[in-house]
């Protein structure tokens, strides 16, 4: 199965987009894939500002990322543009650090008009990455979420069906598995 790098783009320690990714995650490791998290508000924000591409945590976040044959990057709309902390790890990147990648953006914020924040800010970016496919993302508004007692995301029953059809586009759009005794 494929290798699978979520990555949480919310500097908050309290991020519904962050919830919705592992929402996420759970789907995709049932489905068989080998999953891994990086969270962006863990790496060093001095790296991060500063542009150091040596940063051992960067090296390490970008490494984890040329393992990975897909990426289901998450963040929250702020201002009708995905977080500043996104971004400056996708600057941190190689140019085509997404090739032969799927991609599938997710987004949660306040209104559906921030959803245009998916198509008209990030998609472009993953694209001049290189990415093989971005494939439909998906923005859940923040009325659509709640968070339980015990600290798991409930996801109202109305958008489930849409996002579970954007997990399934991009597991679909998942390079497939080379067969068996061949090589590349």
């Amino acid at each position: 199965m494929s290798r699978i790098l979520t990555v949480s783009g919310s500097p908050s320690v309290t991020s519904r987009s962050a919830l919705l990714l592992e929402h996420v995650s759970h789907v995709l490791a049932r489905s068989g894939h080998e999953v891994t998290h990086l969270s962006l508000r863990d790496l060093p924000a001095e790296a991060l500002l500063h542009a150091r591409f040596g940063d051992p945590a960067i090296v390490r976040a970008a490494r984890q990322l040329e393992h990975a044959d897909g990426v289901v990057v998450a963040t929250p709309v702020y201002k009708a543009a995905y977080s500043g902390l996104l971004k400056s790890w996708l600057d941190l990147l190689p140019q085509y650090a997404l090739a032969d990648k799927a991609v599938l953006p997710l987004a949660t914020g306040g209104s559906l008009a921030h959803a245009l924040a998916l198509d008209y800010g990030l998609r472009p970016v993953l694209s001049s990455m290189g990415a093989r496919h971005v494939v439909q993302g998906f923005l859940v508004v923040d009325q659509f979420l709640a968070t339980s007692a015990g600290g798991q995301l409930v996801i109202d029953a109305a958008v489930q069906p849409e996002l579970a059809g954007v997990v399934d586009g991009f597991l679909a759009a998942l390079p497939a598995p080379l067969a068996a005794g061949l090589t590349a």
